[in-house]
């Protein structure tokens, strides 16, 4: 049997050519956003001004804004006052898709514990190691100290001038490769500890507090035996400090989420990452 010519070839559905074009937009305003030519925070351009910038179909358009919120560099807000709000990616947003992955994985928080375990030292040994870090790093690290120590009767306010700790070791630290993994990860932690926080209180303190005051003295006493290494140099004795502190802090957490997956999907959290930005 002979096929008709091409001509007489019954068209093909406008599906895969639309996902097609959709995909060419998504991609040409993905590189804009990831170059910084479209600035976070602002709004793309209206859809009426894309179907004429790219000459696609509206269809198409809209398409390429759904590839683009999946990725987390926009989000649509509907309405008169709505838009096209632009995300620049960042920790949070790599701690969020890594974090799905995980929980597709089924990775018990334990094992992102771990992880974190492993590579926070590794940047704190490069604070201590820093030429700059009498004028850059320590300071920082000391007003950190400064404002846990004010808090420290406040269990939730405690944990949160806690948290920026780490951050800031592993933001300072140079390797930016090792600064956006550790960075996303701290974001996951972050974000699982924070859903944690009444069962942990259950589980690790009957009195009803998140963290007791004498765990409180002894988080901030090693953050304080951390930030003397560092401000003198030490990045042996940085490295052992901080990963002795971090065993022995996610080793007080296994009762509380002894078995528990990673959870990145739910709204909630979803919701806690975009704050983060």
């Amino acid at each position: 049997m002979v096929s008709p010519p091409p001509s007489s070839r019954a068209p093909r559905r406008g599906r895969p050519r639309q996902l097609r074009l959709a995909e060419q937009v998504a991609g040409k305003l993905r590189a804009r956003i990831l170059a910084a030519d479209l600035e976070a925070g602002s709004l793309l351009p209206k859809q009426d001004e894309l179907v004429a910038e790219f000459g696609v179909s509206y269809p198409s358009v809209r398409e390429a804004l759904r590839i683009l919120e999946n990725e987390g560099l926009i989000t649509v807000r509907r309405g008169s006052v709505g838009g096209a709000e632009i995300h620049a990616p960042g920790a949070s947003s790599a701690g969020y898709a890594l974090g799905l992955a995980l929980q597709a994985a089924r990775v018990k928080v334990s094992d992102l514990g771990d992880a974190i375990t492993m590579l926070e030292p590794l940047s704190t040994a490069c604070c201590a190691m820093r030429p700059d870090r009498g004028e850059v790093v320590v300071p920082v690290l000391r007003e950190l100290l400064a404002e846990a120590e004010r808090q420290v009767d406040d269990a939730a306010e405690f944990t949160r001038a806690s948290r920026r700790f780490h951050q800031v070791l592993s933001s300072f630290n140079d390797n930016q490769t090792l600064q956006l993994v550790l960075r996303g990860l701290g974001s996951l932690w972050a974000a699982q500890e924070e859903t944690w926080e009444l069962t942990l209180t259950d589980a690790l303190n009957e009195a009803g507090d998140y963290l007791s005051l004498d765990e409180r003295r002894e988080v901030l006493s090693a953050h304080g035996r951390i930030t003397g290494a560092i401000e003198r140099g030490d990045p042996d004795e940085a490295e052992r400090l901080s990963r002795e502190h971090l065993r022995s802090w996610h080793w007080e957490m296994q009762p509380g989420v002894q078995g528990q997956v990673v959870d990145a999907a739910s709204s909630k959290l979803r919701a806690r990452y975009r704050a983060q930005e």
